[in-house]
């Protein structure tokens, strides 16, 4: 029997695909996963208590999460994020962020209709659109992996319904300014559409780089969707918990979208998250310390590669997306970097970099020693690889 047509044109996985692989290579230190190395807080652990100490925890709760989560949540955006929950917007807890990416696209979009990305694209944005039977209009972005709001503006057609951004980026550590994000965000409003806007990295900025958050611009309520994550600040990945802030007149939308999808978001997990709240972004902030220093050990190794790689700036989030100039396929160099040197990243393709041989190395995970010996296996691989396949 075959499967959905739909299903079978999204591109499978990559990161199950290069997990594999590193399986069958024991000892493989791994580039590849975005995730920290640290544990969620006491705070959050804490508050699960408070989860078992009411039966009624243990059946369905509100659609879009409850109401001492919602009040933190309004509180954090209005300290840090400048966005003021009023009338003009509305919080949906989703079970991670990648739902409230599918949550705003089903809510927006009908099948046919385009979705602009930027590229390299976060590849389960590009995979949501297929399987909600949309397009995918790819921007390319500039040589620093900067938005280029002219073409952006150029590709809007009859059936373009948003505009996506991540900033800081997932796979660049590309941070955008304030006035970039204005001004397609102005544009969005200008045109009719959606500004869809992922902030998951939001405390990750590193040498001045600041994160701005486009729903606090002025005249933004009615147009901006923000997405949230509790996954990298507070080391919740497997927890599933994130949030939304979408326009008032989508919030039933919304809402009977996660009752299909999940009836309603994790409850043990959002009780965590209030926890998480409460020992706030000092948590995560007393971690950058340590990720920064492996932020450095990662750019000053590939500085090593002159007229091999090349490595644009990387001010945010925990990645950098160099290209390696070699006429070799990613997936070939991610699979010979595997096999024979013992180190993992992820092909540049699955981001939609299909135009030449570019690698995500991801360094939230790593401790500085690891980080130490897996840099120093993928700058020999890369030159025993790529340097004698230079063009």
């Amino acid at each position: 029997m075959p499967e959905s047509q739909r299903v079978a044109a999204v591109q499978s996985p990559v990161i199950p695909v290069v997990g594999g692989l590193i399986a069958e290579h024991p000892g493989t230190i791994s580039l590849g996963q975005g995730v920290v190395n640290y544990p969620p807080p006491e705070e959050a652990i804490a508050k699960i208590q408070s989860f078992l100490a009411d039966p009624q925890n243990h059946k369905y709760k509100m659609v879009q999460g409850i109401p001492e989560l919602l009040e933190a949540l309004e509180g954090k955006l209005r300290r840090e994020n400048g966005i003021d929950i009023g009338e003009a917007h509305r919080i949906v807890v989703t079970a991670g962020g990648n739902m409230g990416f599918v949550n705003a696209l089903l809510a927006i979009a009908d099948p046919g209709d385009e979705i602009i990305l930027q590229t390299p694209y976060y590849f389960n944005h590009e995979m949501a659109i297929a399987l909600a039977d949309c397009k995918a209009v790819c921007v390319p972005t500039d040589d620093a992996y900067q938005l280029q709001p002219e073409a952006i503006r150029r590709a809007v057609g009859d059936r373009t319904r948003a505009v996506v951004t991540i900033s800081p980026n997932n796979p660049t550590g590309a941070v955008y300014p304030a006035a970039a994000l204005a001004e397609v965000n102005a544009l969005c409003r200008e045109r009719g559409l959606y500004h869809i806007h992922d902030e998951a990295y939001e405390y990750f900025t590193y040498d001045g780089a600041e994160h701005r958050s486009p729903a606090s611009f002025p005249h933004s309520a009615g147009h901006t969707i923000s997405l949230f994550s509790f996954s990298k600040a507070y080391g919740f990945a497997s927890w599933r918990i994130g949030y939304m802030v979408l326009p008032e007149h989508l919030y039933m939308a919304v809402k009977k979208i996660q009752d299909t999808l999940v009836i309603c978001p994790p409850v043990i997990s959002q009780w965590a998250a209030l926890g998480a709240l409460e020992a706030g972004a000092p948590y995560c902030q007393g971690h950058l310390e340590n990720i920064a220093k492996v932020r450095t050990m990662v750019l000053e190794a590939l500085a090593q590669l002159p007229g091999l790689v090349t490595v644009p700036p990387a001010a945010g989030a925990f990645y950098c997306l160099p290209r390696v100039h070699t006429p070799l396929r990613a997936m070939e160099v991610v699979e010979r970097l595997i096999r024979d040197f013992g180190v993992a990243v992820i092909p540049g393709d699955t981001f939609g970099m299909t135009e030449g041989c570019y690698l995500r190395v991801a360094y939230g995970v790593l401790e500085t020693h690891t980080a130490a010996e897996g840099l120093k296996r993928l700058v020999q691989g890369l030159r025993a690889i790529a340097g004698t396949e230079t063009p």
